[in-house]
């Protein structure tokens, strides 16, 4: 079997290595074998696994040993998990519809023809653009006289439509929703993945210099930035809402052009599965709940991947509604279901004298003057500290994140450069959550190491007071409570509760997270719905609960 994409090489299926491909022929040498039989309005529907055979055969190398399949795009491509008994490595091996040489040679020219006319007609403005690449390919064929099998033409659907609206060679690890990471590391090195399961793998893909170039390109234009020699780095958001971080040729990266592609669920994760994934607790998100319903300041922290911004944007769901929001990024990572949402994004210089950037200290300058109640930062690692911080100061409740391993290196990290937030000012900030990623026997998960509440200052040794709320216990795997908060102590006294007051609220609010995991509901919209409802109608929420169907109503 063999891979093919549109640089005219083919992929030997074990490693993805390119071999040389055949001679381009003269297409009327094609055409002189086949008799025209079909015409347009006679040409076959969409592929249908249900319907039709599977276009994809996994033939395992010799010394590998099969461990897992699964179909990415059911009939169409297969990823298959195997080890290399040789170096004893897991490897994630991807098989797509292998084609014959007048298959390719066919794919070829319809790829040529359709780049030079394909231009959208007025009535196709709206429509699927997977339906219109297969009209003009099937006109192309009825132009060509060509007399295809109901199999060979679901093949060139395939690959047209993988190569003009996907993201060719990677499209089916973008549309496999077990990798969290792909990487690539330079030309003609292998790809890597992070795997939900397997974790890092590596695949028998690879790409030669020009193929590489060229995916380089369509990933930075189709995320609206501009790549080239002279300015070689991008970090910016796919369409999807993945990361995308490149370095372009060999200016800054030695073997090649190289990429790594963070991928992000199309809706973030809810509370309800961050307590069904053990990252935290049910009493922990209560808090959380509680703390932002109160305007509390936030901040979780952690190394790379532990989980702070899915965090985030878990907890940012008890927001109450209609609440002005003001979020800034880098690059487009916060997703909230919430109508009254400013979400903004830094911009790059275009091109030298026509435009000057925007960063974050110019966006969160900005978004003061706009009264929000709540102001999102992605991460902070500059300048833009010291503005976050005053906003706190002056009022404003705020959500970050940042990287750092302890509360001590949050503290060291935020009052030296170039943060440099005066000792005095952090005051302001009320909690801090630990994020990690550490491992449960072979498994990496994300957990919550702790959650620490700033009480002040010392005013003999000038030391920053904090207190402890929450615990893990790595060998039970278990989250402890203290006993103690301020910020409980806060609200109760704000609210005019006493102690019993403060339970019982407590207790409604876990009772509802806990029925929701029980009766299975996890969809982002619908938790929201939940949650907005209870803070405008906290009854009506709490009389479903006896109802088995009243929650997801």
């Amino acid at each position: 079997m063999e891979v093919e994409d549109n640089t005219g090489k083919q992929q030997d299926p074990e490693h993805g290595e390119e071999t040389p491909s055949s001679p381009r022929k003269r297409f009327s040498r094609l055409t002189g074998r086949l008799r025209p039989s079909w015409k347009y309005k006679d040409l076959p529907g969409e592929y249908n696994l249900a319907e039709h055979d599977p276009l994809v055969i996994a033939e395992i190398p010799p010394h590998y040993q099969e461990i897992d399949r699964y179909w990415v795009t059911e009939g169409l491509s297969l990823a298959v998990i195997a080890q290399n008994m040789q170096t004893y490595l897991i490897e994630y091996l991807l098989f797509e519809p292998p084609l014959s040489e007048f298959e390719y040679e066919l794919l070829e020219r319809l790829f040529e023809d359709l780049r030079d006319i394909l231009i959208l007609e007025d009535h196709d403005m709206d429509s699927d653009p997977g339906i219109v690449l297969s009209r003009k390919m099937q006109r192309l064929l009825v132009e060509y006289g060509l007399s295809l099998e109901e199999t060979s033409l679901f093949k060139l659907r395939y690959y047209l439509r993988r190569n003009f609206l996907g993201w060719s060679r990677i499209d089916a690890l973008m549309n496999d929703p077990w990798i969290e990471d792909i990487s690539c590391d330079g030309t003609r090195v292998p790809l890597f993945l992070y795997h939900r399961k397997y974790r890092n793998i590596r695949t028998n893909i690879r790409f030669d210099e020009p193929a590489l170039l060229s995916l380089a390109i369509t990933l930075t234009q189709r995320s609206g930035k501009h790549v080239s020699i002279g300015s070689p780095l991008v970090d910016a958001t796919l369409p999807d809402g993945s990361r995308l971080q490149l370095a372009f040729g060999d200016e800054v990266t030695t073997r090649g052009t190289s990429f790594t592609i963070r991928k992000f669920r199309e809706t973030p994760f809810t509370p309800v599965e961050l307590i069904e994934s053990n990252t935290f607790d049910v009493d922990q998100i209560v808090y959380f709940w509680m703390a932002i319903e109160n305007n509390k300041n936030l901040l979780f922290i952690g190394g790379t991947a532990s989980g702070k911004t899915t965090s985030l944007n878990a907890v940012a769901l008890f927001i109450p509604p209609l609440s002005k929001v003001v979020s800034i990024e880098d690059t487009r990572e916060i997703t909230l279901y919430h109508d009254n949402w400013v979400a903004s994004v830094t911009r790059d210089r275009i091109s030298e004298g026509t435009s000057v950037p925007i960063g974050m200290f110019d966006l969160l300058k900005a978004a003061m003057r706009q009264r929000p109640e709540y102001i999102l930062v992605g991460e902070v690692r500059g300048s833009e500290a010291q503005t976050l911080f005053q906003a706190m100061n002056t009022g404003h409740t705020t959500f970050s994140t940042m990287h750092a391993g302890s509360i001590d290196a949050a503290i060291h990290r935020l009052e030296n450069e170039p943060l440099n937030v005066p000792r005095n000012m952090l005051r302001a900030l009320d909690v801090i959550s630990v994020q990690s990623l550490t491992h449960r026997g072979r498994d990496r998960v994300r957990r919550c190491r702790e959650i620490v509440e700033l009480t002040g200052i010392d005013p003999i040794t000038g030391n920053l007071l904090v207190n402890t709320v929450f615990e893990y216990d790595p060998i039970a795997d278990t989250f402890s409570y203290t006993g103690r908060s301020r910020i409980f102590d806060e609200i109760m006294e704000y609210r005019g509760w006493n102690q019993r007051d403060l339970e019982a609220e407590l207790e409604k609010r876990r009772s509802i997270l806990l029925a929701m995991r029980d009766r299975g509901i996890r969809d982002f919209h619908e938790v929201s719905r939940i949650l907005q409802t209870y803070a405008i109608d906290p009854e009506r929420v709490l009389a479903s609960l006896s109802d088995p169907g009243g929650l997801s109503r």
